[in-house]
């Protein structure tokens, strides 16, 4: 694209909820553009969907480069109902004189990809890997979801939904790799996988990855919202316990204690384990006291509880023989939908912010596990800060009712993945997976939500080695 649009290009990143790079020196570098689909040449009418790479440079201490996907959905003139997702007016050397847009704002440009998926085109820079067993409903039009942060997410009708990656990490994106193994082992957990869109041009010599096509949900209700609802039941009846009140959740958190043990059965079927060495193990337990020594930094108040944690974490080094696998690496209620066929659990790119090799390292299902106990953690607590009253003993009636609602959920979730006594040694790792959690939740918090920062380290403050 021309310079003019690189530098709108630019204002539209740093704006955008998806872009990671927010308040750091930055400049874009250059532009790759990686497909079009749609006529060579748009129209007033018709649209050229355009594919554009986008490479972030950082200028400071930290340095390094990102890539970053933008399609762009260009006319020939300006669209009125698409004024809201202008990214910018440009002479294009390919497209003419055009007025880009964000394309996941416009039915035709997505129309285009659809039909793509449909219909595979036989050769190009983009390809289209489709999964046999569905047929794809082309009546349909696009829905942009909008609550999204990292990447983009558009349904089709009922039937589809596409995931269109902002941030692109060269490599295979674990998301669709898990999806497509656990879609092809007929897992139930998992929202079933219809196909990937990848690009020829390599980065770094690894394959980039721009999207996936899967099972829209249309019944799906999100797992944390369902807690929270459940919560604001327990506080609003103020004479009942949680295992009394019609919003008791106990039983929703023991059915995805069973999904997420299912589920991790599969992966270790369908993806290479091994046991993790003495070695190794010190070296996980080493990188959890590295985290917290930096937490202590930024969060002040870890201080007075660093010693407690950090004999949780030495209490790991010497376990030998730890058997990890593919798990999911980011795992918590907001990861999670329920169905009216059951739970079902999303996302499995890991966490953002780690390279992708990290990500694609096998790891303990105890860490799936800690997420998920800390996210039984959290909910309550949030709903705790809702309130804003001067009755000292309101307050600690909540925070009694808070605690009470945790315990039962957590419980209630890890029997039922287990379904058997835990052996000393996962207890030893789950406490330290937990902890470690709950080190990385005081550093969010203090960094995004500073009133937030108490949840985990009122957790912190109950570890005890």
């Amino acid at each position: 694209m021309t310079p003019d649009l690189t530098t709108q290009l630019t204002t539209h990143l740093t704006g955008a909820r998806w872009f990671g790079g927010k308040g750091r020196p930055l400049a874009v570098a250059g532009t790759r553009r990686l497909g079009t689909l749609g006529p060579a040449r748009p129209t007033t009418e018709q649209p050229s969907l355009v594919l554009e790479l986008v490479t972030v440079e950082y200028a400071d201490a930290a340095g390094g480069t990102e890539y970053y996907q933008v399609p762009l959905s260009c006319y020939a003139g300006p669209v009125e109902v698409l004024e809201h997702a202008l990214i910018g007016v440009a002479d294009d050397p390919d497209l003419g004189s055009v007025h880009a847009y964000d394309a996941v704002h416009d039915r035709l440009a997505m129309a285009y990809l659809l039909e793509a998926f449909d219909r595979p085109p036989s050769s190009g820079p983009l390809r289209f890997e489709r999964l046999p067993g569905h047929e794809l409903d082309l009546t349909t039009h696009s829905s942009l979801f909008t609550g999204e942060q990292s990447n983009s997410s558009v349904a089709f009708g009922e039937d589809a939904l596409l995931k269109m990656f902002r941030k692109i990490t060269p490599g295979r994106n674990p998301d669709i790799t898990v999806h497509d193994v656990l879609t092809r082992a007929g897992s139930d957990h998992v929202a079933e996988l219809y196909g990937w869109l990848e690009s020829d041009s390599l980065v770094e010599g690894e394959v980039l990855q721009l999207a996936m096509l899967q099972q829209f949900l249309r019944t799906a209700s999100d797992g944390w919202e369902l807690a929270l609802s459940s919560v604001r039941n327990l506080f609003a009846e103020a004479d009942l316990h949680a295992d009394e009140v019609g919003g008791d959740f106990a039983g929703e958190a023991a059915r995805l204690g069973v999904a997420l043990r299912e589920t991790h059965d599969t992966l270790a079927a369908n993806f290479p384990t091994r046991t993790r060495s003495r070695t190794e193990q010190a070296e996980v337990a080493a990188g959890m006291r590295a985290r917290l020594d930096a937490a202590v930094e930024v969060v002040p108040e870890l201080a007075d509880h660093a010693g407690r944690v950090r004999k949780v974490f030495e209490a790991t080094a010497d376990l030998d023989g730890v058997p990890v696998q593919q798990i999911h690496a980011d795992l918590h209620l907001g990861q999670t939908l329920r169905t009216v066929k059951g739970w079902k659990i999303v996302d499995f790119e890991g966490e953002p912010a780690r390279p992708l090799a990290e990500r694609q390292l096998p790891d303990t299902p105890w860490r799936d596990v800690a997420g998920m106990l800390r996210s039984f953690d959290y909910a309550p607590r949030v709903v705790e800060q809702t309130f804003d009253d001067a009755d000292p003993s309101a307050g600690e009636q909540r925070a009694y009712r808070a605690a009470e609602w945790s315990k039962r959920n957590r419980s209630a979730f890890l029997d039922a993945y287990a379904d058997r006594p835990l052996t000393e040694d996962e207890n030893l790792l789950l406490a330290a997976y937990v902890a470690d959690k709950a080190v990385y939740e005081t550093v969010y918090e203090a960094r995004n939500r500073p009133t937030w920062v108490s949840i985990p380290l009122d957790a912190i403050s109950r570890v005890r080695p």
